[in-house]
């Protein structure tokens, strides 16, 4: 690993990869069982499941096939509560050297999967980017109400169930810098800078969808270099001076810190300071490989 400190939860086995699915419906499981043990053979602090619209005994089926084979810890992936709990049931914390999965994720829009706590104690994603309001899901627009958010999932958390902050791991949310055009990158940044000095907060840590970053972006540069690893660490080189230690990501990636004048760096900061529709420009202008 290029950055020190900083954790992959590997995002391979996710059914929204069309490769993966056909794995899934073909119930090709050896290609699975191969797609984990590559993870792990990387360094992959966790192996995220993510089974899509599949049905919960599918989950447990996946984890039980999984943790035969490999000794990471797995990340239980999905915004059903019903095939969180199938993969809690399924984990076995001994085939992982006694490592707890982690539930990947909990907004206040489903705050009863804390409730699974009872059937296998986890560390929990909790997403910040959104809050509850008038009985649904709302975006927060602002790092003080990431700051908020998160805080109150940090206190429902801890409130029948021994998590500690240790466990909990804040999501801002992230969006795809290419369309960028409302400063979602510039208040996740600001999140983490307030989520870390907040005293309530203390030991939490934090992970974004790193991938989600570099979305909708060409693959390569008018002079044919890469434009969306370069992209993305120069998202890290932000990030992890102000706390982020978590990502799910590709564990074949190289990610690493860019110095500050590295073509990459400068463009996403000018466009950070840009805001609104310039700083699409300022992007654009990155991967047709314009300096200015």
């Amino acid at each position: 690993m290029a950055i020190k400190g900083l954790k992959i939860i590997g995002e391979t086995i996710n059914a929204s990869v069309p490769k993966v699915a056909r794995l899934f419906e073909e119930r090709n499981l050896n290609g699975i069982v191969e797609l984990a043990k590559f993870q792990e053979k990387m360094g992959a602090e966790y192996i995220d499941v993510n089974i899509g619209t599949r049905e919960p005994e599918f989950m447990a089926e996946m984890v039980k096939i999984i943790q035969e084979q490999v000794s990471t810890p797995l990340s239980i992936d999905s915004p059903d509560i019903k095939v969180i709990r199938a993969g809690l049931e399924a984990y076995n914390p001994a085939r992982a050297h006694g490592k707890i999965p982690l539930v990947n994720s909990i907004a206040e829009t489903r705050l009863e999967m804390f409730d699974l706590y009872t059937i296998q104690p986890f560390r929990a994603i909790l997403i910040a980017s959104e809050r509850k309001e008038d009985g649904g899901a709302q975006p927060n627009k602002t790092a003080e109400e990431v700051l908020e958010t998160a805080k109150r999932l940090a206190e429902r958390a801890k409130r029948s169930h021994p998590i500690g902050n240790d466990d909990l791991i804040i999501d801002p949310g992230i969006a795809p810098v290419g369309a960028d055009s409302e400063g979602i990158t510039k208040m996740v940044l600001g999140a983490l800078r307030l989520i870390r000095n907040d005293p309530v907060l203390g030991g939490v840590h934090f992970c974004v969808g790193l991938s989600n970053f570099s979305t909708m972006l060409p693959a390569k540069r008018a002079d044919g270099t890469p434009v969306k690893l370069p992209l993305e660490n120069a998202f890290l080189s932000l990030a992890v001076p102000l706390g982020l230690d978590h990502i799910i990501g590709n564990v074949a990636k190289d990610y690493r810190l860019l110095p500050a004048a590295d073509p990459a760096y400068r463009a996403l900061v000018e466009a950070i300071l840009a805001g609104g529709f310039e700083s699409l420009i300022r992007i654009r202008k990155f991967y047709q490989g314009k300096t200015e």
